[in-house]
């Protein structure tokens, strides 16, 4: 996170547990930072702990579900600590809410599911190798422009 740079961008902290990937995107001067999680509990948890680390002004925290997580201006970077099955069942919607030229960030994946999680992303994103440490791996990847429809002849 500390190599990224966060600062004024717009950021997704998708899977946010307890919110510290949105604390510290927010400490190191993300502009916004939307926190998604299935479990309501993740929430009350990122609040707490967005309001005492003091960036709770920052953070926006909601459920996977809610109607205006779809609304939402694209993110220039999208953070997900996750599951790898979780991480490939969400690919289509990552590439929607990564605006083009946007970065993606993606770990929780074991060394050996790296592969196939980084086939997953390359339909919409550059992805650069993988960075592995013991037997976790992380993606990072750069969202392409989506091409235009086809014109009619």
């Amino acid at each position: 996170m500390d190599a990224a740079n966060v600062a004024g961008a717009r950021v997704i902290d998708y899977g946010c547990g307890s919110g510290i990937l949105a604390i510290a995107a927010a400490k190191l001067g993300a502009a916004e930072v939307l926190a998604i999680d299935i479990d309501p509990q993740a929430l009350l948890a990122t609040h707490d702990n967005a309001k005492r680390n003091g960036v709770a002004q920052l953070i926006i925290a909601r459920l996977v579900d809610s109607e205006a997580e779809s609304h939402d201006a694209p993110a220039d970077i999208l953070l997900a600590n996750i599951l790898a099955g979780p991480l490939e069942s969400l690919a289509p919607a990552f590439a929607s809410r990564v605006r083009a030229g946007g970065r993606l960030v993606l770990s929780g994946i074991l060394r050996n599911q790296a592969e196939a999680v980084a086939t997953t992303y390359a339909p919409w994103f550059d992805i650069a190798p993988v960075v592995v440490r013991d037997d976790w791996a992380r993606l990072d990847g750069v969202r392409r422009p989506t091409p235009p429809p086809p014109r009619p002849i």
